[in-house]
């Protein structure tokens, strides 16, 4: 266990420590040596001379706890098999922590509140007379989209694949400005996020809808902006994941992947990374994948080409370099921990983050400094990194949430209707035969699809646009026989069929399911809930739209473009290839929407004496005009008395302009002629 002594802490984090209820404490003992003035930034270089060897590399570990609390111990077990302590409190102050990461699945992240309570418990152990003085770095990967560690009521986003088809700088920004708000208001100052990956391999595993797209101008655009928004509320924002994740066939989840491209290819990928460092990014996360074109040998994590010579001398970066986690297999089966380690600072890395065994990799750094391996000057360095971005970023002078707060700015009115406008900009259109959609107002609607899919959260919201709905669920990705013949059979009893497929491409079943329900005449509408390239294996789909996620709020807007509520504008961040290979089937930038139409003002003609009434229906191409339940051609018509209403209703593939027209009443008059 790393020894203790008296840390030199900035006044505007010793004078008061706050509970998670807000409420004052004793504030840790201060000493001659530490500051006095709360304005005071801290001494950096006193903090690092006064540091013993495993207090550094403390500062370079960042690492999950188990539990919802500072002291909660209903994890304990899981504590104890990883680090030997009871409590995620415990954690910080054995290791003398510089930053922690939250997950779901450690439970870190119940609810906004309790998140503020935990990050605050932790805050005050690290800073506390048994910490190591020194404010935590509280980290999280929130990208939006598919990984999302804290759910509602904060505000789920439809993701960065979405946020890529609106291809909106402003959205993006807004996207930036609710994660960090959100973030900071739980008392976490670091957003894992934003992905910069280009997701050129639609094989690929891992990175797909996180991406925003293929393209390094749009990619670069839309990141840059996000990244301003998150770090404006002063949470640190980190590019992810260098030099590119988005070209490989391997998850580096389960293994260790390779790209063979040139340096030429290298280089489109990189152009986000250079875009966003140039914009002033705190941190850049590492890959684990071997780039040929750089070093053939060892992964971006673990070379020194790649975190050194490109990152740092060639592109220029300043900030923090932070590993990805380290207990990920493309990792932790290739080399021992102790091992892991070493090489990562070696290669440039600052952070070692989330090792699977923290007392191995100390174990390895004190006997490489010991060895001469690594000299110890080369950790002052990350250190000094690490303090001074703790101090640009507020964390020793404002290191906790303020709990009572967090309700008001967590998951607001604004916030979700900005997740909902992300959505409806998104919804992509790629097919659309003989205008099926949008679907008339009452339609009978059979919803089904892969269980993976999520359609139980389509069907309500398709009964919410007035259908009527028939559902029909299963679990599981792929449809069993039995689930297939049962929608067939209820595919009779309807007018059209929505069908949500989950990366169908690879995936057999649900290729067949949509063949069959086809084959009844009924018109098939795909959503394509997960990746966008199922278009190329579902032929017999009249219309397909890409909702790039399986939330509420993905199912937002394709719901929207179904009913024609929303007018599909989303375009293709990434190309389509045809399923044989053979090219491409749509390319990035295809996106259909509906014809547009704007009714006419209906006139009246209103004269003393009945017979002289009149009301005129205009002829506009996509407007039909309805009168008592009846759609009537143009002309002028006779109404000798009473009152008439004239409704205009989109025809077939139609919808309005936004703010028409779409009703009018008249009571003519019952005045006897003039004489």
């Amino acid at each position: 266990m790393p020894g203790k002594r008296t840390t030199l802490l900035t006044a505007a984090t010793t004078v008061l420590l706050m509970t998670a209820a807000g409420t004052a404490v004793a504030a840790v003992p201060t000493n001659a040596a530490r500051t006095t003035a709360a304005s005071t930034a801290p001494d950096i270089e006193a903090l690092i001379a006064g540091m013993s060897l495993d207090e550094k590399i403390g500062q370079m570990t960042w690492t999950h706890v188990y539990g919802s609390s500072a002291d909660d111990t209903s994890m304990a077990a899981s504590n104890q098999e990883r680090y030997g302590v009871n409590t995620p409190g415990e954690v910080v102050e054995k290791y003398n922590l510089g930053g922690v990461l939250y997950f779901a699945w450690s439970g870190n992240t119940n609810n906004p509140q309790q998140v503020a309570g935990l990050s605050n418990g932790l805050q005050k152990r690290a800073v506390g007379a048994d910490g190591s003085g020194i404010p935590l770095a509280v980290t999280i990967d929130q990208e939006g989209g598919p990984v999302a560690r804290i759910g509602p009521p904060a505000t789920v986003l439809p993701g960065n694949m979405a946020l890529g088809a609106t291809a909106d700088k402003d959205l993006a920004r807004a996207q930036g400005n609710i994660l960090g708000s959100e973030m900071r208001a739980m008392g976490i100052n670091v957003d894992f996020a934003p992905v910069l990956d280009l997701n050129s391999n639609p094989d690929n595993p891992v990175i797909g809808i996180r991406s925003m797209g293929e393209d390094p101008a749009l990619v670069s655009s839309l990141g840059v902006a996000q990244i301003d928004g998150m770090q404006s509320q002063d949470v640190g924002a980190a590019a992810k994941h260098f030099p590119g994740h988005g070209d490989t066939s391997v998850d580096s989840h389960y293994g260790l992947p390779t790209v063979t491209y040139d340096r030429e290819t290298l280089n489109k990928h990189l152009q986000p990374f250079k875009a966003a460092i140039d914009a002033g990014v705190d941190m850049v996360m590492t890959a684990h994948i071997i780039v040929q074109a750089i070093d053939p040998d060892m992964p971006g994590t673990l070379s020194h080409k790649v975190l050194t010579g490109l990152l740092r001398d060639e592109l220029g970066f300043k900030g923090l370099v932070t590993t990805d986690a380290l207990d990920m297999a493309a990792m932790a089966a290739e080399w021992p921990q102790e091992e892991i380690a070493v090489k990562a600072i070696q290669a440039g890395s600052d952070i070692l983050l989330n090792s699977p065994d923290v007392d191995a990799s100390f174990a390895g750094v004190r006997a490489a400094v010991g060895s001469g391996e690594l000299s110890e000057s080369r950790l002052d360095e990350s250190v000094r990194r690490i303090l001074e971005w703790k101090v640009k970023r507020g964390v020793f002078e404002s290191p906790f949430a303020d709990v009572g707060s967090v309700d008001s700015l967590v998951g607001t009115a604004g916030n979700l209707s900005t997740a909902n406008l992300i959505s409806d900009r998104a919804v992509t259109l790629l097919r659309n035969q003989d205008r099926v959609l949008p679907l008339s107002p009452g339609t009978s609607v059979l919803v089904v699809g892969s269980g993976s899919g999520w359609p139980e959260l389509i069907g309500p919201q398709l009964k919410d646009q007035g259908f009527a709905v028939t559902e029909d669920y299963e679990n599981g990705t792929s449809p069993s026989a039995a689930y297939r013949a049962r929608a067939v059979a209820a595919a009779g009893k309807v007018d059209a069929i929505v069908f949500a497929s989950y990366n169908a491409t690879s995936n057999a079943a649900q290729q067949q399911m949509v063949a069959e329900l086809a084959a009844t005449g009924k018109p098939v509408i795909v959503i394509a809930t997960r990746n966008p390239y199922d278009i190329s294996v579902l032929p017999g789909a009249a219309a397909v739209l890409n909702s790039y996620g399986a939330t509420n709020v993905n199912f937002h807007g394709v719901v929207g473009a179904i009913s024609g509520a929303v007018n599909p504008g989303g375009k293709l961040p990434v190309n389509i290839p045809a399923a044989d290979g053979g090219g491409v089937l749509l390319p990035l930038g295809f996106g259909l929407s509906y014809d547009t139409a704007t009714p006419a003002t209906v006139t009246f003609t209103d004269k003393p004496g009945r017979g002289q009434d009149s009301y005129t229906i205009p002829a506009v191409a996509g407007v039909a005009y309805v009168v008592d339940g009846k759609t009537i051609a143009a002309g002028t018509y006779r109404k000798p008395e009473g009152t008439l209403t004239v409704t205009a209703v989109p025809m077939k593939g139609y919808v309005f302009t936004e703010d028409a027209v779409t009703r009018w009443n008249h009571t003519f008059t019952t005045g006897l002629p003039n004489p």
